[in-house]
């Protein structure tokens, strides 16, 4: 052997000796590396396959209204609750080996390696269903070498600690299908309208191939594309046994029928009260320590059924053919229980809430505020004013103020309160709160929770201050309730994930803003205003809604040059109505400026139709006379103009009036005036 050959044969020797060294090397640290990963699979424990729940609304009867969810919409289901033909269709597309191998298909990996390294890129996938699961659940989207390694990791211990057949389930409620849906159960009802349990094979396949790029395969945003992964996906079922030659066929043949749209309004049941729902029970919770995002509650509601069907076919019955807004909310005068609330004409275009976030003029509803402090202080139902037209004075002189009334007419002389509400005098109200003060004014507005001015300007009295629906509605609820104090809820119980009731809705303690006698008194002139007796120069304003009444309501209305107003209640039950433009735009058509009041009455007649009428409780110390409307005195059958008044049993009048009565001493002292015939009246006497 020459000494090249000798060489030559000596360095074969010492690089078999380095592969041999390498080679072990490599194994003992590939066993060390998976001994370790092994023991920290073991002490990390198994990976939660736990997800975001739906949080769950139950209305006062307990049947299901809605859910609500905090980023996506998932609904868990197990594994043979799902259609075997998408379980089928999932693994033919995404990992055919994945009941052979442990988490990772390494011929896949081998080769995407290869791939990435040539391109020096990180694009090319091979992800197992366990992979994928591992990314679902635990990490980001993003192409990175760290992710990946993480990806591997997570894998492992889900094979460790979990069945096959767990892991499948956990993906199938996991994996994104697009618009929003996570899980097959969800994005079965979104796009086919029915549970994953009944989908057909055309459907499984057309849904299993979405994943792959939810935005590139949906059938809502681009059918062929999508019918052409159905395709291959049914062709690759083929080849791996999973379907015979002539199921193929009858699944391409079947027509996709996509059922989105029923979905879609199967969602709007209340959904401006929902989101106000979910609002409060996030303070709730707040206020205990725990926290509405981790998902699993029930809540159980307020909304009563009947009541939001009643105002939602209201609204649609009365509303205009243009975009004039609306709010409705009704509550329950003995609990201030929030029983309806729609927050505009529809929800998929606005969901601006106008009951509690939109903050308007109440013109003349806020009249039954400023009563209420008159009754307080000195005024009574018979309290006469001079309403002729007035230029008031404020600001130490400096400013003037010239109210109108809505048809710019005046009454000619005295009006009473009881008057002056039913036909919603402008004059009376600025009169009464310079009389009264501004302060015992902004007082009351404090105790019915609502906003209020600093400043003294007389325009308060015709409600220039904003305020929402949903805050003057409890202030009319508070009146109703016999002057206690109603905070409006929503919320009956919320319960969690676990089945542990952790709020339960109490009663009200029974706390007076006003007066029993005040409130009832404050009520009884709120039915005036039906009241066709009340006439003068303008019209009681809520005459025309007469004559479909068959029960008692107390009400007032509001108008201003760019909203409307209604709220009214009968003893059990309060609604408000509020119409106008979001932009504010003037009202000036006489559908715009009635359709708030025929959304109120019909709404209230809906409510109470079989129903027998109820009358409001009177207090002690309150009684009802007959009072000739003109001059505050006992009616008399002589007088033309009279009607039961409610008064303190102190401040009932005790002189009747004076028209044609021959038996009345105020009617010939009137005669003698003019004719001073003293002998016969000294006999008369």
């Amino acid at each position: 052997m020459d000494r090249r050959s000798y060489q030559r044969k000596i360095r074969r020797k010492k690089r078999k000796r380095r592969i041999t060294f390498y080679s072990i090397v490599f194994l003992c640290a590939f066993i060390v590396a998976l001994g370790g990963l092994r023991l920290f699979a073991q002490i990390a424990g198994a990976p939660p396959l736990t997800i975001p729940k739906a949080t769950v609304f139950l209305d006062r009867n307990g049947h299901q209204i809605g859910d609500h969810f905090t980023d996506e919409r998932r609904y868990w289901k197990e594994l043979d609750e799902i259609s075997p033909y998408l379980i089928e269709a999932t693994i033919a597309v995404e990992d055919k080996d994945f009941y052979r191998h442990h988490g990772f298909d390494i011929p896949r990996i081998a080769s995407a390696l290869l791939t990435d390294l040539k391109t020096r890129s990180k694009a090319q996938g091979a992800s197992t269903i366990t992979q994928q699961l591992a990314r679902n659940l635990y990490l980001s989207l993003d192409k990175t070498w760290s992710r990946k390694i993480l990806e591997a990791i997570y894998a492992y211990r889900l094979e460790i600690f979990y069945s096959k057949d767990e892991i499948l389930e956990a993906y199938l409620n996991t994996v994104n299908y697009g618009h929003g849906m996570y899980g097959a159960e969800a994005a079965s009802r979104y796009y086919f309208g029915k549970s994953a349990s009944d989908l057909t094979l055309a459907e499984s396949a057309l849904l299993a191939g979405i994943p792959k790029g939810p935005s590139i395969y949906s059938p809502l945003n681009n059918y062929d594309k999508a019918i052409g992964r159905q395709k291959l996906i049914l062709s690759l079922m083929e080849e791996q046994n999973k379907i015979t030659p002539e199921q193929k066929e009858r699944a391409l043949s079947e027509k996709i029928v996509l059922k989105n749209d029923q979905w879609t309004a199967s969602k709007s049941v209340a959904p401006y009260f929902l989101d106000v729902a979910w609002q409060e029970a996030e303070k709730i919770l707040e206020e205990k320590n725990l926290n509405i995002r981790a998902g699993g509650w029930v809540i159980k509601t307020t909304l009563n059924p009947a009541h939001q069907k009643a105002a939602e076919e209201a609204i649609e019955k009365n509303m205009p053919k243009n975009d004039l807004q609306v709010a409705f909310v009704s509550m329950d005068v003995k609990t201030g229980q929030v029983t309806s609330l729609v927050g505009g004409r529809n929800y998929q275009e606005s969901s601006y809430n106008r009951v509690t976030q939109a903050k308007r003029q109440p013109g003349s509803a806020i009249k039954p505020i400023l009563y209420a402090a008159a009754l307080e202080n000195g005024f009574t139902p018979l309290t006469f004013l001079d309403v002729g037209e007035t230029i008031f004075t404020y600001d130490n002189g400096r400013a003037t103020y010239k109210p109108q009334n809505v048809n710019g007419k005046f009454a000619d002389g005295d009006m009473s309160m009881a008057q002056a509400i039913a036909i919603s005098d402008n004059i009376y109200a600025v009169k009464t709160l310079e009389q009264i003060g501004y302060e015992k004014f902004r007082d009351m507005s404090k105790r019915f929770h609502l906003r209020y001015s600093d400043k003294d300007n007389p325009s308060m009295a015709l409600g220039t201050v904003e305020n929402s629906l949903y805050d003057l509605t409890n202030a009319f609820n508070i009146i109703a309730a016999k002057g206690q104090e109603r905070k409006p809820t929503t919320i009956l119980s919320i319960t969690n994930a676990e089945g542990e009731v952790v709020y339960e809705y109490e009663k009200p303690k029974e706390e007076q803003v006003i007066s029993e006698q005040d409130a009832f008194i404050l009520t009884q002139m709120m039915t005036g205003m039906f009241d066709p007796v009340f006439n003068d120069y303008s019209p009681a304003t809520g005459v025309s809604l007469r004559s479909k009444m068959t029960h008692t309501y107390a009400a007032k209305s509001g108008t201003t040059v760019s909203d409307q107003w209604i709220i009214g209640f009968s003893p059990t039950l309060t609604a408000g109505v509020w119409n106008g433009y979001d932009q504010g735009k003037t009202l000036s058509s006489s559908s715009d400026m009635s359709a708030h009041k025929q959304v109120w009455i019909d709404f209230m007649e809906t409510v109470h139709k079989d129903k027998p009428n109820e009358s409001f409780d009177v207090p002690d110390g309150v009684k009802g006379v007959v009072i000739d409307i003109e001059t505050g005195k006992l009616a008399t059958d002589a007088c033309p103009k009279q009607r039961l008044i409610y008064l303190k049993e102190e401040d009932i009048p005790t002189k009747k009036c004076t028209d044609l009565d021959i038996f009345n001493e105020d009617s010939w002292n009137g005669f003698f005036e003019l004719f001073p015939f003293d002998t016969l009246k000294k006999w008369l006497h």
